[in-house]
């Protein structure tokens, strides 16, 4: 009999000790070694994935890079048009992808959906938190049918293997990695070793079958994925889907992708029947209003490759209760106190006695630098209680100076615009060189200063 062997785990970042000690070296938390076996069983040859392929036992071999061959594989495109899009442009074969989120948000909707929708493709959705008949209720619910996905209730690794075998399919979604576990490694569910274990497994799958495999996974109260830091690397693509479960909109952001960019963006809408694709999100993230209020300001702004138009709402009031208020949400508040500097400084505004309130509409987090001429202006706006006509957009970055800075990509911005029915936009005059800017009917306000901007505005 083998002799057990154990070791001692972070639980919050999976780094290993031979012993026990109460903080951490590597991320500094308190009282987080927990005590799990690692002695692994004797692997036999039935125990492992295989299904038929004699890749499994081809021995790897050093090769010259010149001598590799390499042809582009062809994504598969879904039917979900924001996916594709976050993906960088359809699923990879034999990618392995982790999604998150926070509880209720939509992740296993949104994974089901998209099993649903892949017809001519058999899917097999492997599931450790809910029953056969709740996910049969959530499809129905979907109104979305298809004779390909199969759906099992399982959470050990070697009876999903096993059924693997049996139904080969040509996408797998896994809900949740946290739920499963390897009979390979004598711990619970959920921990560290098992995380790693499992997808190690997974992870030897995608690549050896050519098969594109989706992890849901949990995330921690402070909003990082859950389980050992190793997870993010292991997998090929890392997505967040994020939004407040309170309001209908949901966005599916990237944070890593080794087949497409980082920063692209999709938006969904939670609806009765299921999530919903937003083509167009300029159009609901501006409030369709008929009176003008003070404080509303419109910034074109980019999220990968998709230009958006989006609502700045400020509130700017006498302070009454001693220190100024500085509250920002959906952009950074750091960022909120530089501009109220510059405004102070460089624009003569008295604004430090004055509590501010700073809301990107929609729910938004935007780290655009060309947001910022949008801010400024919605500030001020509020400020002396003057209106800025909704037709109005702005697209420029402040500088220390009050200089108004150029922002790349104006064009697609500008293009937006135009798109919308907007009839003016202010952006920085030394956009105007190396880009045509007489193609577009919008008419395109150019400055180099906050005071020029202002003048032009208020008066």
């Amino acid at each position: 009999m083998a002799k057990i062997k154990t070791s001692y785990f972070c639980q919050n970042c999976g780094a290993q000790s031979a012993k026990w000690i109460g903080k951490c070296p590597a991320c500094g938390e308190w009282n987080t070694y927990v005590e799990e076996v690692v002695q692994r069983e004797e692997v036999t040859p039935t125990s492992v994935w295989k299904v038929g392929s004699s890749s499994a036992q081809v021995a790897n071999k050093p090769k010259p890079i010149a001598d590799i061959s390499y042809q582009e594989q062809q994504r598969i495109i879904t039917q979900d048009q924001e996916l594709n899009r976050v993906l960088g442009g359809g699923i990879v074969p034999g990618s392995m992808v982790l999604i998150g989120g926070e509880p209720g948000i939509g992740k296993s909707t949104l994974m089901l959906q998209i099993a649903l929708s892949l017809s001519g493709l058999r899917v097999l959705y492997v599931s450790g938190e809910e029953s056969e008949q709740q996910i049969k209720m959530r499809a129905e619910r979907l109104m979305a049918q298809t004779a390909d996905a199969f759906i099992l209730t399982e959470t050990g690794t070697q009876n999903i293997f096993k059924q693997i075998e049996l139904v080969r399919p040509q996408v797998l979604i896994i809900d949740s990695i946290q739920t499963l576990h390897s009979s390979f490694i004598e711990a619970g569910a959920g921990s560290v070793s098992q995380v790693r274990e499992c997808t190690a497994e997974l992870l030897k799958f995608a690549k050896e079958s050519g098969t594109p495999v989706f992890l849901i996974g949990h995330i921690t109260k402070e909003g990082n994925l859950a389980g050992p830091k190793i997870l993010e690397h292991m997998v090929d693509t890392v997505l967040q889907f994020e939004g407040d479960r309170h309001m209908t909109y949901r966005i599916l952001r990237t944070t890593k992708n080794r087949f497409g960019s980082t920063s692209e963006l999709g938006i969904y809408e939670m609806m009765g029947s299921g999530l919903r694709e937003v083509s167009n999100p300029s159009e609901i993230l501006i409030s369709q209003r008929e009176d003008a209020f003070s404080g509303i300001s419109i910034g074109a702004t980019l999220e990968g490759n998709r230009p958006l138009l989006i609502e700045v709402q400020s509130l700017v009031s006498p302070a009454t209760y001693g220190t100024p208020q500085r509250t920002s949400t959906g952009f950074d508040g750091k960022r909120l106190n530089m501009l109220l500097a510059v405004l102070e400084k460089r624009g003569g505004y008295r604004l430090g006695t004055q509590d501010v309130f700073l809301n990107i509409a929609g729910g938004l987090k935007v780290e655009d630098p060309a947001l910022d001429l949008a801010v400024c202006a919605s500030i001020l706006s509020s400020f002396e209680d003057m209106p800025i006509p909704s037709t109005t957009c702005f697209a420029a970055e402040v500088g220390l100076g009050g200089e108004v800075r150029a922002v790349n990509r104006v064009e697609n911005r500008i293009t937006e615009a135009e798109k919308l029915g907007f009839t003016d936009i202010y952006i920085s005059k030394y956009n105007k060189k190396g880009v045509d800017l007489s193609k577009f009917s919008i008419n395109i306000h150019a400055y180099g200063r906050l005071e020029e901007v202002f003048a032009s505005l208020f008066g």
